[in-house]
């Protein structure tokens, strides 16, 4: 959003307030004073801060209008007066607020005037305090830092505007607050009593003593400015405690004429403060003074009389140029050598720095520059120069005049090119030039700096190469092309390359010199050939791994010192001899490629870590670990082996040679025979989970290095109690747990169930949180989260306690799932408060609810993450990815976007240093390079959605999608699956946190029990329908089944249903002799397609209701024929019907129904529907069974033509058995006191049916309807046959 459209001209006129009435100020302003409560804990308002109505009215007549809140300064500064106190600086705490009206046109200038302040400041995210500009607008700086987290709606950035709690992040000050502990360390001043020297001839008299930077300054009082000072050197001095005179301190400076002032404090806090400023003053080496982050606009003026300060470091502040301590008169420490001014937002080079000749290093880093003056070639004394993060394009020419610079850096500018004043500074020995804009790689430009050994040109838009000449460069040593877009890349010509770091670009070909070689990083690529020449003799570490390879190239098989091979994640099939036979290898990963064989081993090699998981071995050859020719064993110093993941039956026996072995990795195969590892005598690892284990020979006595054994997911295996025993001593034993016998009253038809497993791996703290509501908003939906904190517990715990309140909340706001899901991330972001100012965490929120934008599915998941943690659905058995990791590594255009704010990324790919992600919640001091804004998804969930995955960074960095899905997608239990997938990760070697969560889903429309999706229900006198629903209206209101407040609660029985819907009629009807089958009745829904909500709330009946002493209805049996079919034995009957209204899956492909050319039917099925109901929870589930005589001729009964059914206590239909037909059920009702059958023994006879006024009119035209249908000739009976319909039961 950009800025907002002025508005009118003219003084503001909002209306009086009625609870805090507002004083009229110059300029229009108002004004509202109040003394407003801190809350301690998160430095922000409670809700008394509030405005009251009037204020809000008059804000949502514009957009454009706002308020600001003004913030007292926390501490003020008093100024040093001569009369004797005990400290030069107090502090005052103020709990005065003042509330401003305004527009966002309304400047600084206004404000202060209204407020009668000279300035306005603005402090970010509590960090920082910065003076406004009088033509700066506070309100649009508000609304721009709303508008730039991710708010759309002008609207909802005005209402955020008036939170009081936005003061975490972004807040205004009417005075500059200020810290004692920063006073401290800038300045200590105040009246003391001083003696001059070690001997007690001098006396004590009262003097002004101020320690500022690395000097102690003693001067009279009244002449304080213009009299005599006395200043003392501490930098290698001493600071002592006099022992005769209480609270006092003994200052010496150092060398042979070393000088000594005592002073005497009044107070022990003094004594303190004092000695322990000046106690790290004196244990410097050399004089350096350290003001970073003190919110500085100038120098403190007693800093220029420390003379000899020879480093300065005034990083992230605010220096100005022509103030009377700012940057200009730096020049005036004659011995400053070093000058950090990074982060200070100049804009403009202060020139005047070019006249400290003295200056040897030079940070002028993020501070918005966009040329250089040409006086920079005065310092020729300068050796190291850092201008990184700014927007420089060129370097001027008297650059090349400084001979001495050995260090240039320029990386996170504009530049298109490298800057041919490299060529003059034959000093440097390294171009640093990561972050720019360079396109090219001119090979041709480096050739011409021969002094030049190291290039980093990482997180450029290198596309293409360019060579000149066919001259070989013989200078450059280390080159780091990482995070660019090449295609092919040629550096043959390096004759001296030593190293290079090319990962994560589309490289095809690689073509490089092997004179020199040591190492090679060329990961995350498109590789299919890599051409060294000649082979690599000195090469010890190679990095192929992640590309397209199909064999391991031949010179990395000839070279002699190599150590580490790591080409997993490629197409490899075979393993060369050449390879394993190597006298220099150490490390060899090929995991994650489908070799299928091992060659046979002939010499002794020394391997220690071998990593063939995720293979397609079926076995390992038998002299795999035998000894060799020479008596050695094959492996003998191998360490680590990991071979899951494979088809392995057996593991060698042989395996018991390799004594040094301590870690074995063996899961996820077919593995039968316990390996003979339990002999070695260092082994320490042993995972053989997921196999298919029977039984474990146990030596006498077991290795004391053991101390991890996962033996879970082996179902044949069982461990007796002596065996348990022998097993006690190991620190972590993973065994199946036996499963609780399940009864039938503790199955539920539920359409989502979840398990939660967290593992904290090798860190002694969890870092992850989650959260899992199965019954969310009253039962409409569900959400799962996952909160992943990295270092800190703090984060999770908070969003998992909030996240869902807050969700709730926007829910209630908007119906559009991107606009309340954003909301749900952005008002989270700022209710962290102050934790969330230093602390980040990744944040993944899932919400299930009924879809109201897509009739024909049930429910749509919305997904909404930031950060690392992901979520993955599983649907027909395939990964489908809901989530976008937000990470330099894995999204080029957030790191592009990172980028262009001129943000520092480190060698390590993280902002600032600090963290890999580019959008999470919390961190707000990395504003704007770190946002809240989250990605969100939007998917209807379907029959073939099988569950739902929700992980952190740690598991899905060990885990591919489709290895997650396959390992969960038939175990029953979510939180086993759930467990599984916590102890793969870490099986691959996860030291991390790992948080899994598994959301088994069970949505599809064979959970369905509604009328509507084109089934026609029979009346309860058997009438069908002849209006067919083709279009389901959109669900709104929840129902029993998704675990919401029931239509049928426990609250309500049948009886009293039946009641409610028997008053719903009027007897003035009763001469007319209204059908039941005519009358309106409410449709029948079930959780997949709930009722539209209306004004006001009705109760849906979902049950056919019939009774003996009532007339269906709803007459009096009295004055009415008794309906057919039902026996009348003096008390109430009645029968719940619930039919399902989808067809089985497996019919999908079925010719459809044809409304105008109906099949024949027979004659006995004329008035009634026929159904084949599939038998569910049972042996013959699916199957369509056949309809018996008997169930035939029941359903001949209109009024049974719809009960041959049975609902059973899990929710679903079952045909009733042959035996019992519709006289048994109702014979039994009344022996039924509970459940879906009640039956009381009198009667109600004022109960009637009513038909409500608004119901008349549809009610008579229905009446005329069906009168019209039944004066209709009958169809010919080859005209009446209809194929069965056939529908499927609930789970």
């Amino acid at each position: 959003m950009g800025e907002v459209e002025p508005g009118p001209a003219g003084p503001l006129e909002p209306p009086e307030p009625p609870e805090a009435p507002a004083s009229r100020r110059p300029g229009g302003i108002r004004v509202l004073k109040r003394n407003m409560k801190r809350n301690g804990s998160r430095n922000c308002l409670n809700r008394r801060s509030r405005f009251g109505s009037r204020e809000r009215d008059w804000l949502r007549e514009d957009v454009k209008r706002g308020c600001v809140y003004l913030y007292g300064a926390d501490s003020t500064t008093a100024t040093t007066t001569t009369t004797t106190s005990s400290s030069s600086s107090s502090c005052s705490s103020s709990s005065d607020l003042h509330l401003v009206l305004c527009t966002v046109e309304t400047p600084a200038s206004e404000i202060c005037a209204g407020e009668g302040r000279e300035s306005l400041y603005l402090q970010l995210h509590g960090d920082l305090v910065r003076r406004l500009e009088p033509t700066e607008r506070p309100l649009q700086i508000v609304y721009d830092y709303l508008s730039r987290l991710g708010f759309d709606d002008l609207v909802r950035i005005q209402e955020e505007a008036t939170n009081p709690d936005l003061g975490c992040m972004i807040r205004f000050y009417g005075e500059k607050p200020c810290h004692m502990d920063h006073l401290d360390r800038i300045l200590l001043s105040g009246i003391y009593n001083v003696r001059k020297g070690k001997t007690q001839l001098h006396k004590w008299a009262e003097r002004l003593v101020v320690l500022c930077g690395t000097c102690l300054i003693v001067s009279s009082v009244k002449d304080c400015q213009t009299g005599k000072m006395h200043i003392l050197p501490l930098v290698g001095g001493k600071i002592e405690e006099v022992k005769r005179r209480q609270y006092s301190l003994a200052f010496s400076s150092a060398g042979a004429q070393a000088q000594t002032y005592h002073v005497s404090f009044e107070t022990l806090a003094e004594y303190q403060r004092w000695q322990r400023q000046a106690s790290k003053v004196v244990s410097q080496r050399i004089s350096t003074v350290d003001l970073s982050c003190y919110s500085l606009e100038e120098v403190p003026e007693h800093l220029f009389y420390s003379q000899d300060i020879t480093y300065l470091n005034l990083r992230h502040n605010f220096m100005q140029l022509e103030r009377p301590g700012g940057l200009d008169t730096l020049y005036k420490f004659s011995q400053l050598k070093g000058l950090n001014l990074s982060h200070n937002k100049l804009g403009l080079f202060p020139i005047l720095l070019c006249e400290i000749s003295t200056l040897t290093e030079l940070n002028l880093s993020c501070n918005g520059f966009r040329d250089l003056p040409s006086q920079i070639g005065n310092l020729l004394n300068l050796q190291t120069l850092c201008l990184d993060g700014n927007f420089l394009t060129t370097l001027p020419e008297e650059l090349g005049n400084l001979q001495q610079l050995s260090s240039l850096g320029i990386s996170f500018n504009n530049f298109s090119q490298i800057p041919e004043v490299y060529e003059k500074l034959t000093m440097l020995d390294k171009v640093v030039m990561a972050g720019n804009c360079l396109e090219v790689l001119n090979l041709g430009v480096l050739n011409r700096m021969n002094h030049i050994k190291h290039v980093d040109l990482r997180m450029n838009h290198l596309k293409t190469m360019a060579i000149e000449n066919l001259e070989g460069n013989k200078h450059i040593t280390h080159v780091d092309l990482r995070d660019n877009r090449l295609t092919d890349l040629d550096l043959s010509s390096l004759c001296s390359l030593e190293q290079l770091h090319c990962e994560r670009n589309q490289l095809r070909e690689l073509t490089l010199s092997g004179f020199s070689l040591r190492t090679l990083y060329a990961s995350s690529n498109r590789l299919t050939a890599v051409n060294v020449y000649p082979v690599p003799s000195l090469l010890t570490s190679l990095d192929l791994s992640r590309n397209l390879l199909e064999c391991v190239p031949d010179w990395a098989c000839e070279a002699k010192k190599i150590e580490v091979l790591d080409v997993s994640y490629n197409l490899l099939t075979e393993v060369p001899i050449r390879i394993l036979s190597s006298l220099s290898l150490r490390k060899l990963m090929l995991g994650h490629n489908h070799v299928q064989n091992l060659p046979t081993l002939v010499e002794h090699i020394p391997l220690e870590v071998l990593d063939l998981q995720h293979n397609a071995l079926t076995r390992l050859p038998d002299t795999l670990f035998s000894k060799a020719l020479n008596k050695l064993n094959k492996l003998e110093q191998l360490e680590e082996l990991n071979l899951s993941g494979n088809k392995l039956k057996t593991i060698p026996t042989t395996i018991a040679n390799c004594k040094r072995l301590h870690t074995l990795v063996a899961h996820s195969n077919n593995i039968s025979i316990f390996p003979e590892i339990l002999q070695l005598p260092q082994i320490q690892f042993v995972d053989l989970s997921c196999n298919d284990l029977t039984e474990i020979l146990i030596p006498e006595a077991l290795p004391a290095t053991l101390q991890d054994l996962d033996l879970t997911g082996n179902t044949n295996l069982v461990l007796e109690h002596k065996t348990l025993d022998i097993f006690s001593h190991i620190t972590t034993l993973k065994i199946d747990q036996k499963p609780l016998p399940t009864t039938d009253s503790t199955v539920t038809s539920t359409f989502w169930s979840h398990g939660l497993a967290e593992m904290a791996g090798q860190r002694n703290k969890l870092c992850v949180s989650a959260l899992a509501m199965d019954n969310f908003a009253e039962g409409v939906g569900a959400v799962y989260g996952m909160f992943d904190g990295d270092r800190n517990e703090e984060l999770p715990r908070l969003l998992q306690c909030t996240m869902a309140d807050v969700l709730l909340e926007e829910v209630q706001q908007s119906t559009n799932d991107t606009v309340f899901m954003a909301n749900t991330f952005l008002v989270s972001h700022r209710k962290l408060g102050m934790a969330g100012q230093k602390l980040g965490s990744s944040a993944l929120l899932c919400y299930i609810r009924p879809d109201t934008a897509d009739p024909a599915s049930s429910f749509s998941l919305t997904v909404a993450n930031v950060g690392t943690c992901q979520a993955v659905l599983c649907r027909g058995g395939k990964p489908v990815p809901l989530s976008k990791v937000f990470s330099l590594e894995q999204d080029p255009e957030e790191a592009q976007r990172v980028k262009d704010q001129k943000a520092i990324i480190t060698e390590d790919n993280k902002v600032n240093g600090v963290t890999c992600c580019t959008r999470m919640l919390g961190c707000t001091y990395l504003y704007p390079w770190i946002l809240p804004k989250p990605h969100i998804t939007s998917t209807p969930l379907t029959i073939q959605d099988e569950l739902l995955i929700l992980g952190n960074k740690a598991l899905w960095e060990h885990l591919s999608y489709t290895e997650a899905v396959s390992a969960v997608r038939h175990v029953q239990d979510p939180l086993a699956a759930a467990k599984k997938l916590c102890t793969l990760a870490q099986s691959y070697g996860c030291p991390d946190n790992v948080g899994a969560m598994v959301v088994y889903l069970n949505i599809g429309e064979e959970g369905c029990t509604c009328e509507m999706n084109g089934l026609t229900l029979l009346g309860p006198v058997g009438f069908a329908s002849t209006t067919t629903m083709k279009d389901a209206p959109k669900p709104a209101t929840p129902s029993s089944s998704s675990g919401i407040a029931s239509e049928f609660s426990s609250e309500m029985s049948t009886s009293e249903v039946s009641s409610e819907v028997g008053s719903t009629a009027s007897d003035e009807h009763n001469a007319g002799g209204l059908d039941a089958a005519l009358l309106p009745r409410p449709e029948r829904r079930c959780s997949l397609h709930p009722t539209p909500t209306s004004g006001l709330f009705q109760r849906q009946p979902s049950c056919a209701t019939f009774s003996s002493n009532q007339s269906d209805n709803g007459l009096d049996s009295d004055d009415d024929q008794p309906v057919e079919g039902v026996i009348t034995n003096g008390s109430k009957v009645e029968v719940e019907v619930d039919i399902h209204c989808c067809r089985g899956a497996d019919l999908q492909n079925s010719p459809p129904l044809i409304e105008s050319s109906p099949t024949p039917c027979s004659e006995e099925h004329a008035r009634g529907s026929c159904f084949g109901i599939r038998r569910q929870n049972s042996v013959n589930s699916g199957i369509v069974l056949p309809m018996s005589k008997d169930r035939m001729e029941l359903q001949k009964s209109p009024s049974t033509s719809c009960l041959y059914g049975k609902k059973l206590s899990n929710g679903s239909i079952v045909p009733l058995e042959d035996s019992l037909n519709l006289i048994e059920v109702a014979t039994e009702v009344p022996k039924r006191k509970t459940g879906y059958f009640a039956a009381p023994t009198q009667m109600e006879p004022e109960d009637q049916f009513v038909v409500p006024r608004d119901l008349e009119e549809e009610v008579k035209e229905q009446m005329k309807q069906h009168q019209d249908s039944r004066l209709e000739p009958e169809p010919h009976e080859e005209d009446r046959t209809e194929p069965p319909e056939e529908f499927d039961t609930a789970l």
